[in-house]
């Protein structure tokens, strides 16, 4: 077998071993499985080509002439894709663009299998190891030719974009590929095929061009890890997330959509997203304001809850930019059903809300009870008819400041009043009047005495006052203050026609030092001191009354 059978071969071995090692250096997702098919039908050209000089059947060479230009017209369909995908250019993986690369690719590959009266190839000399190619051969050379000029529009796009540098320096290595092909294929044709009559047959042109490619595909997976973990994290862990994601390219076209989102939003890669028709009619305060942050700043994060009534769902949505090098290549946006939030913060308000109800009842409830003690505790120690202190009060008062410990003896001073007549004002007036009489009575003394002075209801029409650190000369001046201030005291009570004015008669008791004597407890000590100032003033009452009597201990 002469060598230049073995050429293609080579190429073809060569392609294999770019294929094991891609198989072994990276680590292996859909993406890389795509790819790998897309490499391995480059191992069919060369075979193909070895294949027809090593088989003397010529239908068995006419198979592998038909099954060498079938993959080179799929093949350059693969390198568009690979370009697009690479270039991250989605918006031509629309429908309609991909008709346009696809519909020639498969006719012009029909005509080549069908081969109609030798249009395609003819044999020479019987076989095809030499062959004469006709004018189909010649359409598919030309669609080869504007898939490559597709390439070349698609690496343009993508180098005049604002992508980042690692993005475009992965796009030169594509485009040197498909120049190194498409400038070995040229030459192929024109030596083997417009030259054919002039020059012995040179092959592997083609086989080496598809090597050449194919060894910047594997430069560009190695070096800038195209298809590294981060697609592996795209396209498995996203898919797993109870979360819509949905990613956009600078254009706001479709990147990828994950499985959560597909079944409310109907979208594919490639077609363009309009927040806008997305969002629920309600709201339209929220929504304008939401979509100016989402269209004019893009680079900012936009945020928003809305109720979906269809859905009967609330929907947070959550748009931030996609940084690479410092420039915005695309926005991810993540739809997060937070119905189920909703109701357990609203559940949650709710319930603080009658815990708020139930504190501030407590809370009036405590204060009723504080003003209700309050009354009670003033209710035991006050006379109910005229509001000064009780005997109990005033008893307690006097043992305390018995128990108090003094530097220096303090004088203090008793007084017992009695209201004069006080029978005969109720018989004459009643007892209404003689109530409004006690009442006024003490209004008067308690103007006359000091904050720190105890005035107490003793019983009846009785008082007692009791001068805390009150010197002995002073008490008989206070005592005539008090007595004056009742008698001028003129009382007017409404259903009277007459006024009605009262005297009191005083037992005034000075004590030098209100300190308990030795060998007797207090009880007893302020019963005495009473005792004593009830005998002043029974002394006051029987020397004719309005009179101050004084007693001494």
């Amino acid at each position: 077998m002469a060598l230049a059978s073995w050429i293609d071969l080579i190429m073809c071995f060569i392609l294999f071993l770019l294929f094991v090692y891609v198989v072994a250096t990276v680590t292996i997702t859909n993406l890389h499985k795509v790819y790998l098919g897309f490499h391995f039908s480059m191992l069919i050209w060369p075979y193909s080509q070895f294949a027809i000089r090593t088989v003397n059947d010529p239908v068995y060479q006419l198979f592998y002439v038909k099954l060498a230009f079938v993959d080179a017209s799929l093949l350059i369909l693969g390198w568009i894709f690979f370009t697009i995908l690479l270039s991250g250019q989605s918006q031509f993986l629309r429908k309609k663009v991909l008709a346009v690369l696809f519909i020639p690719a498969l006719l012009s590959s029909a005509g080549v299998i069908l081969n109609p009266h030798g249009w395609f190839v003819r044999p020479v000399n019987g076989g095809y190891v030499e062959r004469i190619y006709g004018p189909i051969f010649w359409v598919n050379m030309i669609i080869l030719i504007l898939h490559a000029i597709g390439s070349l529009y698609v690496i343009r796009t993508a180098l005049v974009s604002d992508q980042a540098q690692r993005i475009k320096n992965q796009i030169l290595y594509i485009l040197r590929g498909i120049v190194a092909v498409c400038i070995f294929l040229m030459i192929d044709v024109l030596l083997n095929v417009v030259l054919d009559d002039y020059l012995p047959v040179i092959p592997g042109f083609t086989s080496l061009g598809i090597v050449v490619s194919a060894t910047f595909f594997v430069i560009t997976i190695h070096k800038d890890k195209v298809f590294d973990i981060v697609t592996i994290a795209h396209q498995d862990i996203i898919n797993t997330m109870e979360y819509g994601i949905l990613v956009l390219d600078d254009k706001e076209q479709v990147v990828e959509i994950n499985r959560a989102l597909l079944p409310q939003v109907r979208l594919s890669p490639g077609q363009r997203f309009e927040m806008g028709l997305y969002l629920p009619d309600g709201e339209k305060l929220k929504t304008e304001a939401f979509l100016q942050t989402y269209r004019n700043h893009p680079l900012e994060v936009a945020e928003i809850e809305l109720l979906y009534p269809t859905l009967q769902m609330y929907i947070s949505i959550h748009a931030a930019p996609i940084m690479v090098g410092g420039s915005r290549v695309g926005r991810i946006i993540i739809f997060q059903n937070i119905t189920e939030l909703r109701r357990l913060i609203e559940e949650t308000a709710q319930q603080n809300a009658i815990l708020q109800e139930r504190n501030a009842a407590l809370i009036k409830v405590q204060e009723e009870l504080f003003q209700t003690n309050a009354k009670l505790r003033k209710l035991a120690v006050t006379d109910s008819l005229t509001g000064c202190f009780n005997r109990h009060y005033l008893m307690q008062r006097l043992e305390e400041e018995l128990l108090k410990d003094r530097n220096a003896p303090a004088s203090s001073t008793i007084i017992l009043i009695d209201i004069d007549y006080f029978k005969t004002v109720n018989d004459r007036y009643g007892h209404l009047a003689g109530d409004e009489v006690i009442c006024r009575t003490v209004e008067v003394l308690q103007r006359c005495l000091r904050p720190s002075d105890i005035l107490a209801r003793y019983g009846g029409e009785e008082f007692i006052i009791y001068l805390p650190d009150t010197e002995e000369d002073g008490a008989p001046q206070l005592a005539g203050q008090l007595k004056l201030s009742v008698e001028q005291n003129i009382i007017h009570i409404d259903y009277l026609d007459e006024p009605v004015s009262v005297t009191i008669s005083m037992g005034l008791l000075s004590i030098g030092e209100f300190k308990i004597p030795p060998g007797m407890d207090a009880t007893t000590y302020l019963n005495d001191l009473f005792k004593a100032a009830d005998q002043a003033l029974y002394a006051a009452k029987h020397q004719g009354r309005n009179q101050i009597v004084a007693a001494k201990v």
